[in-house]
């Protein structure tokens, strides 16, 4: 059974381009992972930071709420059986990009686009969408999140459609957390625990508290890459997938058994491989997006991971410079036109990408 998601209470909405920033540490030797890029850093355990309780690097600029259970939400046959059906099978394509807790604006989106109806529930048939990973973190409501793309996936196969999800690094980060807490893990430059890590790229205690094994068993199964209608589906815009199998089969069966085995020094590199980026930019760009092209297919990769303004260069990456916001329209293409970033930077008060596909570029 899976839980539907409500509302919750209404949340001013802040600008948190501050935590986008890269940190200086980054550009540090030192004992931290050269791997982290903005937003996704590990900090060593060698240098624990201690916050009071609730505390979170981010709440400074986005309240965390603290709702109680979920609500249940039934899928209704009588409005399945209304859905419209396709007389070709296979509905319209769709893609979102990373939400990070912001399920007001998720809503508000798949709406705008005609996926669900004012009550919340599917309402667009055969149509097939696909989540690019990163549900939790940093946003208020990373588990309603969640709840509401299961009971998604229910609502739509009833339809005829689909709504799938792939695991992004946030995935990870939440899994590790909570199976491995404080435990140490070799980071490949220094000592590093999954809690340390969580808290600073914004993990919520509200989403901790909630957490429950059917959250952790669904995330533990999503896949990572899929092609879908020559579109190959990734969450980061990384080549660490070619680490990982060379299939597609192949690269989501060593993720799912390496999440089976348990072991925190592993998941921990697979993190790492995650949490990298920017891939695809600049020189020689287009020859990275080829290379997990040839490889598992597709004739154009869609991805999240990087938030737009960052692969533009319109945001500022030290403190003190001015900036008045990221503009996101849609999603940015580029690469030779062989990759379509979907991150909008709704963490910095952009925009919450749903985006139907092909592209009519």
């Amino acid at each position: 059974m899976t839980q539907g998601a409500g509302q919750g209470p209404e949340v001013e909405r802040t600008a948190t381009v501050r935590d986008f920033r890269v940190p200086a540490y980054v550009h540090e030797t030192g004992p931290y992972d050269h791997s982290t890029h903005p937003g996704d850093a590990v900090r060593p355990v060698e240098e624990p930071v201690e916050h009071p309780d609730g505390y979170t690097p981010t709440q400074r600029d986005l309240p965390v709420i603290n709702r109680g259970d979920t609500l249940q939400v039934t899928v209704d046959p009588a409005v399945l059986a209304a859905a419209p059906q396709s007389a070709t099978g296979q509905g319209p394509l769709y893609v979102v990009g990373d939400v990070h807790g912001y399920l007001d604006e998720l809503v508000a989106a798949l709406q705008e686009k005609g996926l669900i109806d004012a009550a919340g529930q599917w309402s667009a048939g055969t149509a097939r969408l696909w989540f690019l990973g990163d549900f939790t973190d940093r946003g208020p409501d990373g588990i309603g999140v969640i709840d509401l793309v299961m009971r998604l996936s229910a609502e739509a196969a009833a339809a005829g459609g689909y709504c799938k999800a792939l695991m992004g690094n946030h995935e990870l980060l939440l899994l590790g957390a909570k199976r491995f807490g404080d435990t140490p893990v070799n980071s490949g430059a220094g000592t590093a625990t999954f809690q340390a890590a969580w808290l600073l790229n914004g993990g919520q205690k509200s989403d901790m508290d909630r957490l429950q094994d059917h959250h952790l068993q669904w995330m533990a199964r999503l896949d990572a890459v899929e092609e879908v209608d020559g579109h190959l589906l990734v969450h980061s815009d990384t080549t660490a997938y070619l680490d990982y199998g060379d299939s597609i089969e192949a690269v989501n069966d060593t993720i799912r058994e390496t999440l089976t085995r348990n072991d925190a020094d592993e998941v921990w590199d697979l993190f790492r491989k995650f949490t990298k980026r920017f891939s695809f930019r600049d020189e020689g760009g287009a020859d990275a997006v080829r290379s997990l092209l040839d490889m598992y297919g597709g004739t154009r990769i869609v991805h999240g991971h990087s938030p737009i303004p960052y692969l533009l260069g319109e945001v500022g990456s030290e403190e003190g410079e001015d900036s008045s916001g990221p503009v996101v329209e849609g999603p940015h293409v580029y690469a030779d036109g062989l990759a379509i970033a979907m991150d909008g930077g709704v963490t910095m008060a952009g925009k919450l990408l749903v985006q139907q596909l092909p592209l009519d570029i």
